[in-house]
């Protein structure tokens, strides 16, 4: 039950990343290249899976990386599995702050140039998952955040090295496979569902980091402090 609750953390993670604004700016680059090819239907979903493929695997790569070093360094994994719980206590508040605007981190770029959508519109259909791939890989202050703040320390937690930062993966995707699906299907209102995701998202992004100081405190009260 509780692994079930950290694999959904981070497919919310992955969700979250997606629709923020910097990130959502290179979904909005692959919905562009994907509905190049609204005649063929089949093709935009193909799409639309390939890109969520790329985004995904990229993240399980980088995540099996990170985590499974960490783990597999003894005095680094004897250190984590018995203390992980009271990092995770201020890593949570940190990175609700940060959701909050309470604290900014600014780091160099953020998005992808015309240069290399233009390399993967050469590889046709095909293209999509080497920009999924790309995209991950473009890293902004929420996406970094949110995968290197709080993802990896909660797969650290599962001892998951693939499965959490798959998951992550997938949620980053979701949006990009969930407007192909639009596109493919003719639906003429994706402007519209674009604006009701901006909106939603600052609400989702308020309420995660409420959630998340919340649980950080009641984690630092409970191994750090001892009080409950």
């Amino acid at each position: 039950m509780e692994y079930l609750l950290g694999a959904g953390t981070a497919l919310w993670l992955g969700i979250l990343t997606s629709i923020s604004p910097c990130p959502l700016t290179t979904n909005i680059a692959a919905i562009t290249y994907i509905g190049k090819r609204v005649d063929i239907p089949a093709s935009v979903f193909a799409a639309g899976m390939l890109y969520t493929a790329g985004r995904t695997l990229t993240y399980m790569g980088l995540g099996a990386v990170i985590v499974a070093g960490l783990l597999n360094v003894p005095s680094v994994s004897h250190f984590l599995q018995t203390h992980m719980n009271r990092i995770l206590g201020p890593v949570l508040i940190l990175a609700g702050m940060f959701l909050l605007e309470l604290i900014q981190m600014n780091l160099p770029g953020g998005g992808a140039g015309q240069g290399l959508r233009n390399r993967a519109e050469r590889h046709g259909v095909w293209g999509a998952g080497l920009l999924g791939i790309l995209f991950a890989l473009t890293f902004c202050p929420v996406s970094a955040a949110l995968f290197f703040g709080t993802l990896i320390p909660v797969a650290v937690k599962y001892e998951s090295s693939a499965l959490l930062p798959a998951l992550y993966g997938v949620g980053t995707g979701l949006p990009v496979l969930f407007f192909a699906a639009l596109i493919a299907f003719g639906v003429q209102k994706v402007g519209a569902a674009f604006n009701r995701i901006k909106q939603f998202e600052l609400w989702a992004r308020r309420a995660t980091g409420c959630v998340f100081i919340v649980i950080g405190i009641s984690y630092c009260l409970k191994f750090i402090f001892r009080i409950i």
